[in-house]
């Protein structure tokens, strides 16, 4: 920055520009106003956004599937857009095809048919893409669907769907708000900082105590056989919850992207959003299939 005076101590200095930061190690007035203005975009989307997302999934069926497909959709596109390919285009639609064919596998015949479609048209996103990143181009296809196939199996389980559903979803919103608190408030040793600069081991310890304890309370009010099973649960789903922003904070590094999308004022894409619910979502569905019944939890 250029100094305000010529070194003439007759002359007098002009007045200060609003739009200049100031001198290092002061602070200035319209970078908190730019941050209090972001931090009021992103509580007004998420104002607008919750009541929709929520109001879906309590209503379920075909409103919900709705919903799901619609963020599969944008999400794959973000994919695209993010992983360079030869024919962006091309590989977009693939995706955009691959994603909604796995969906209605899904609902046709279950996760595993899902899971089998979407690596087929992984493949072919891949093929169609071309360019040197074409089998990350593809993975994309696969990583969404089996994310939002975790999150489908949930919902649709009959009696128990929509509280496991919130069960996954407040945990991870706990985790967010915990790791926030608890790396703004201790801060300490950087979890990953080549891959996150601003996430810390307290924050994770933080998210992990957040998403066990709205873990517990969502099996308190569900009438779960096991709340303290669940509230175990919740702190390893907030590890993989922090596992799944992470990869898609390495995959924004590499290839020098701010957020995933512009779709959600003052949050980003979708991506961005619901990187850590893709993680967990399919692990919380694992662990019931194979476990519910024997440990009787939920």
């Amino acid at each position: 920055m250029k100094s305000s005076t010529d070194g003439n101590a007759a002359s007098a200095p002009p007045p200060p520009d609003p739009a200049d930061p100031g001198p290092a190690g002061t602070t200035a007035a319209t970078p908190r106003a730019s941050k209090a203005g972001d931090l009021k975009v992103r509580v007004l989307s998420a104002l607008v956004m919750a009541p929709v997302v929520l109001g879906a999934v309590w209503i379920g069926g075909w409103i919900f599937h709705a919903l799901i497909a619609f963020g599969a959709v944008v999400a794959v596109s973000e994919w695209t857009s993010i992983v360079p390919s030869a024919r962006r285009l091309p590989a977009r639609l693939m995706a955009t095809v691959g994603i909604l064919v796995a969906l209605m596998a899904q609902i046709a015949a279950g996760p595993a048919a899902a899971i089998g479609v979407a690596a087929a048209f992984a493949v072919l996103t891949g093929i169609v893409g071309g360019g040197t990143e074409r089998g990350l181009l593809g993975f994309g296809v696969l990583y969404v669907a089996v994310g939002l196939s975790g999150l489908m199996w949930l919902r649709d389980l009959p009696g128990s769907g929509l509280s496991l559903f919130l069960y996954v979803l407040f945990t991870i919103w706990a985790t967010d708000i915990g790791a926030y608190a608890a790396g703004r408030s201790i801060g300490g040793p950087k979890l990953a900082p080549r891959i996150s600069p601003k996430k810390t081991w307290a924050g994770l310890i933080g998210g992990m105590v957040g998403a066990a304890l709205f873990g517990w309370a969502v099996a308190v009010l569900a009438g779960a056989g096991r709340p303290d099973v669940a509230l175990l649960v919740g702190a390893a789903l907030a590890v993989v919850g922090q596992a799944g922003d992470l990869f898609e904070s390495a995959i924004k590094r590499r290839y020098n992207v701010k957020d995933s999308g512009q779709l959600i004022p003052g949050h980003g894409g979708i991506l961005d959003r619901i990187d850590g619910l893709l993680a967990a979502a399919p692990v919380l569905a694992l662990f019931h299939a194979a476990a519910g019944s024997v440990l009787s939890w939920w």
